[in-house]
């Protein structure tokens, strides 16, 4: 059954909108077109980047040869902060660090800690699993380096958007405890592929990310015989929680991936797992990357940074 819309659409999410339908045509289009499209929209509709946060690219070891990563510094030489491993969303097929580099900056500042923004492997090029093995060595990475990024190893976070929370998530669920995380941060996750909701249905045309591109997304980056109920795909399929971080999660009132979201806050608390559920009305998947065409954006990240920041101390 669908669901209504507590809220109506916010107005300038409602203009670019239009804007999309009357520039995109029926099919999804190649993965380099899905790619060109997030590119071109980041130009579009992003804020210059602020330069009082500073960021610099490093190269890692990952599991399938040189891993980039970005670390923005909020501007507080000498200190020792909290730190965020983030994943871009995309649909494991578009995205970069560039397409997510101003919301990164202004999740740094709002919250006063450092951000390392992870380049991981994307489809098709790179199949599944291959984007969360790159996450969780990211990860064990952040943590064995956390002294010399200027990290607070007990104010180590994961998180990420869209897609990128999935990866999170599954990050953090794979390495089971083992490693203690202060919080997971995830922005309008996709948690669950072996269903479909309602609010998948509701919002399947229209709402920025619609259906045909999801399935292309999917094609893209799944093999043949995948279990969508893997819990690195659908991390809320898996077995167990109890060992999860502490969650913050933030969900779009007209998103399709928006009651998946609540389903997991929902499991999370009910394995003991302390959550915070924020609800963004009037808005659409992906609007917090878009201050300039949704100004709303940029209250929405300082709503978040100050989240963090006090969950954080």
């Amino acid at each position: 059954m669908a669901i209504d819309p507590p809220t109506p659409l916010d107005r300038h999410a409602q203009r670019l909108l239009r804007m999309i339908a009357l520039s995109r045509g029926g099919a999804a289009g190649s993965p380099e077109t899905r790619r060109r499209g997030l590119e071109d929209l980041k130009t579009l509709a992003e804020d210059p980047a602020d330069d009082a946060v500073s960021s610099r690219d490093m190269i890692i070891d990952g599991p399938g040869g040189p891993l980039t990563l970005r670390l923005y510094d909020p501007g507080t030489p000498g200190a020792v902060l909290g730190g965020l491993v983030y994943f871009h969303g995309g649909g494991w097929v578009a995205g970069d660090l560039e397409t997510h580099d101003g919301l990164c900056r202004r999740l740094a500042k709002a919250a006063g800690i450092q951000i390392l923004a992870v380049d991981y492997r994307r489809a098709p090029e790179h199949r599944f699993p291959a984007p969360v093995e790159d996450g969780i060595a990211a990860l064990l990475w952040a943590a064995d380096h956390a002294a010399e990024l200027g990290i607070d190893p007990n104010r180590l976070c994961i998180g990420g958007d869209s897609a990128g929370a999935g990866i999170a998530a599954a990050a953090a669920l794979a390495l089971g405890g083992r490693l203690p995380l202060a919080v997971q941060l995830l922005i309008c996750p996709i948690l669950d592929l072996a269903a479909e909701s309602a609010s998948r249905r509701t919002f399947a045309e229209g709402y920025f990310l619609d259906r045909a591109t999801m399935a292309a997304d999917l094609a893209d980056y799944l093999g043949e015989h995948t279990d969508l109920a893997d819990p690195r795909l659908s991390p809320l399929r898996a077995a167990s929680l109890v060992a999860a971080p502490l969650a913050l999660i933030h969900t779009a009132s007209h998103d399709p991936f928006r009651d998946e979201a609540a389903a997991f806050s929902q499991a999370l608390s009910e394995a003991g797992v302390a959550t915070q559920i924020t609800d963004h009305a009037g808005m659409i998947h992906y609007f917090y990357a878009l201050p300039r065409a949704i100004p709303y954006a940029r209250e929405a990240a300082q709503m978040i940074g100050a989240q963090l920041a006090a969950v954080l101390g």
